[in-house]
This record gives C-alpha cells, structure tokens and sequence, in this order.
C-alpha cells in the first residue's frame, strides 16, 4: 500500500477507536454525575427541557481534541507545538474557550468574562496568522476575523437549546471541512487528525444527546466548538484554499454562508425578532428557530431531522462548489437564492408560529 492508503486506514482505525472512547466516556459521565453538571435546575424558562442532565458532554469533546493531538505527533516528525505556530494559536483559543465553558457550567459566570474570553481567543487566532483574508486592509482582515470568532461561539451556544441540534449541525459543517481537506490531499494535516477526532466525540456523543437526550453538552462544549469551527472555517471556507491565485470574494462569503446556514439564521433570526419587541438579543428565550418549528407541530426528533437535513445538504452544495472550475454570478446568485429561501421559510414560521401559551 502507498502512504496516501496507509495514512487513510490509520485515519479510519483512529476515528473508530475515538468514537467509541466517547461513548465510553461519555456514559461513564452519566452513570457518576449526581449534581456534578447538572443543568435546568434553575433555568426551567430558558432551556427547552423541563428535566435536569448532566451537561459533561463538552468534556468528552476536549478529551478527544487532545487524543487526536497525540495521534497526530505519533505520526509526524513534528515533536514541538513551535514549529506550528498556526496550530499553536489554534490549541490556545480552542482550550480558552473550553475553559471558559467550564467556568460557565460550574459556576454561571458573568457575561462579560465570557464575552473578554470570546474576544481573547479572536485575537490569539490573528495574532498566530489564522484569520480571514477578505480585504486588503490588514485591520479590517483582523476586525472581521474577532467578529466571526466571537459570532459564530455565540452562535452555536444559542443554537444548543434543544436536543441533537447543535451535535448534528456541527456534524455536517466538520464534515464539510473535511470535504475541502480531502480534496487537497492534506490527510495528514492537523486539522485533518483533529476533524476526525472531533467528529468521532461528536458520533459518540449523539448516542446520548439525541432526543430524549440523556445528556447536553453544555457551555464547555458549545465555546469549545464556537471556537474551533470558527478557527476551522477561517482555514476551508473563509480563505477558499483552491482560489490562491484568483481569490473570489463571493465564493469565500457564499460558501461560508451555506456551511453554517443553520447557526448563522438562527442568530440573526432571533436577533431580530428580539430587537422588534424591544428585548436584549443576548437574553436567553424559547424563541429560536428550533422552538417554532416545534410550535409548527414538529415534534423534537422531527426539528432534529430538519435541521440536520438542511446542514448536511451543504455537505453536497460545498462537494459542488468544489467542482467548479470557474465561479461565475450565475453560481453566486443560485446560492445566494438558495440561502435567502431557507432563511425566509424559518424566518416567516418564527414570524407565525408561537407558542401554545403566553410567556418567552
């Protein structure tokens, strides 16, 4: 077998081996969690869920990120975070936000230590040269890069508020990574290692979190993968790797706008909605997206399915996108369309269907 096989069937034991690791872990969490990680216990208004479970499935998300670190330096010739100092910005911002996640669950920190912590990891990123590369102003390329990092951890922590629906939307959008890293042969990349180690924690979590979930993930895992998925779309989709001659800007927008379609119309679904009834955007509310889908008729599983069809549709569209020889308007503007009709239809049922009874 050439190497290109080799690294493939190691890549293949190494994801099994992951997965199962995190069921493992994760159902030993439930079986020894008593309080320990215990949400809804006073946020009966803000959570979908009426019942308390343990919120450690961020815990096994780290654990695997650091066991595909490992795996990685026992293939590689490089023997110190130095020679990376991409990767080593990447591990900083990616085990701030973890920790601050953490810091979260336990202890229900202030939003401003979060939001510091958010900012730090943007900047970290910029500062070890991961951030986005839209324009010629290297201020605006560091403005727009913290922006994006401390949306998009935002977004994916509003997003997990009901079961499966952040573990499957970040599913599809590290599978979309995946895609691009393929394509370039760059399966022997740390991002490549850390994807697949990440995905697997995400598969093995998804046994527990789908509904009825036994379990969330919790701040500690929606920072983590705010944080990560953000420094990873910056690399895939932002910075369009295929494009180095010939940047298009569309491209990097469009294709960035449809791998993270779910969170990104979520957030703007909800901001919205809040700032026209006159409340602060950043207040927890059973008013996402997710929520009047359920007010439609939709059951938990059924919302789950939606979305998660919708977020792995991008899988395909970003499989197409890669294809294309040329980007052209007439490309941009099909998926351009194509985003604009599924932010409508889930903007227009946030619109027309409520809840049952009064209240947020």
């Amino acid at each position: 077998m050439d190497n290109k096989t080799n690294m493939i069937t190691f890549l293949i034991i190494f994801g099994i081996l992951a997965t199962i690791f995190s069921v493992l872990l994760n159902g030993l969490f439930i079986k020894f969690s008593k309080n320990l990680g215990m949400r809804n216990v006073e946020e009966g208004t803000i959570r979908w869920g009426s019942k308390s479970k343990p919120a450690l499935g961020g815990i096994s998300f780290f654990l695997n990120f650091l066991f595909a670190i490992t795996f990685y330096f026992m293939l590689s010739e490089q023997h110190s975070l130095l020679e990376n100092v991409k990767f080593t910005g990447l591990m900083m911002a990616v085990t701030i936000g973890f920790l601050v996640g953490l810091a979260d669950d336990a202890y229900n920190t202030k939003p401003l230590l979060k939001f510091s912590a958010q900012l730090l990891c943007g900047v970290i990123l910029c500062a070890t040269g991961t951030y986005i590369q839209l324009f010629s102003s290297m201020i605006l390329n560091y403005v727009m890069t913290i922006f994006w990092i401390v949306g998009i951890m935002n977004s994916i922590n509003m997003l997990d508020n009901m079961d499966a629906i952040t573990t499957t939307v970040s599913i599809s959008i590290i599978i979309s990574a995946l895609i691009v890293l393929s394509a370039l042969n760059s399966f022997a990349s740390i991002e490549f290692i850390i994807l697949i180690g990440v995905l697997a924690a995400l598969i093995g979590f998804l046994f527990y979190n789908w509904n009825p979930s036994k379990m969330y993930m919790g701040d500690t895992g929606s920072q983590f993968l705010g944080v990560l998925l953000g420094a990873i779309a910056i690399t895939c989709f932002w910075n369009t790797p295929f494009d180095n001659a010939y940047p298009s800007q569309t491209k990097q927008v469009i294709l960035t706008l449809i791998v993270f379609i779910i969170p990104i119309i979520d957030t703007t679904t909800v901001t919205i909605n809040r700032l026209l009834r006159g409340q602060s955007p950043f207040v927890g509310g059973k008013d996402h997206t997710t929520h009047h889908l359920s007010y439609a008729g939709f059951s938990d599983r059924q919302v789950a399915l939606i979305m998660g069809i919708i977020s792995m549709f991008s899988c395909v569209i970003t499989l197409w996108v890669l294809s294309i020889d040329s980007w052209t308007f007439m490309q941009a503007s099909i998926l351009a369309i194509y985003f604009l009709i599924i932010f409508g239809l889930l903007f227009y049922i946030s619109k027309t269907k409520k809840a049952p009874s009064a209240g947020r």
